[in-house]
């Protein structure tokens, strides 16, 4: 269960939180470079995490993104088209 759960657990249960207990776990404070090189392995380690995807499938996003783009650039030029007779029309 975590933290928020428990806590709120013990609360609807009636208990309340003793003055003492800290809603945050105390953690001493790191220096500035221990700070930056805790992000820059956390970085690596989430960037170990990264699927790449195989040539066919970027292959296949591509033509996906591809056409949409195209059949929403003709969507746009039908109703620019459209909008554009409807003001000569009106306006003459």
């Amino acid at each position: 269960m975590s933290d928020t759960a428990a806590a709120a657990a013990s609360d609807a249960e009636g208990s309340a939180p003793r003055r003492d207990e800290s809603p945050r776990r105390e953690e001493t404070r790191r220096g500035l470079f221990a700070r930056i090189a805790l992000f820059v392995r956390q970085v690596v380690a989430e960037l170990k995490k990264v699927v790449r995807p195989t040539r066919q499938e970027l292959v296949t996003y591509t033509t996906v993104v591809l056409v949409f783009v195209a059949v929403v650039m003709l969507f746009v030029t039908l109703v620019d088209l459209g909008v554009g007779q409807l003001a000569f029309l009106v306006f003459g």
